[in-house]
């Protein structure tokens, strides 16, 4: 674990390892909340990464409108 310090300006910065392992990119869009007391940092994937999610396509390409 990997601790921070909280600015003056209550900004914090994500350790380099930690922007390493998740592929982090200045302007990357993270979503910031409370979960049980604790503060939770997630990335948002871009939806690209959603491709493929669900498997393999439901309508053949020869059933399509």
């Amino acid at each position: 674990m990997t601790q921070v310090r909280l600015s003056a300006k209550y900004q914090i910065v994500i350790p380099e390892d930690v922007r390493a392992e998740l592929d982090l990119t200045p302007g990357r869009l993270i979503d910031v909340f409370v979960v049980g007391g604790s503060i939770r940092v997630v990335p948002v994937r871009p939806l690209e990464d959603a491709f493929g999610l669900l498997g393999r396509d439901p309508l053949p390409a020869k059933r399509r409108p």
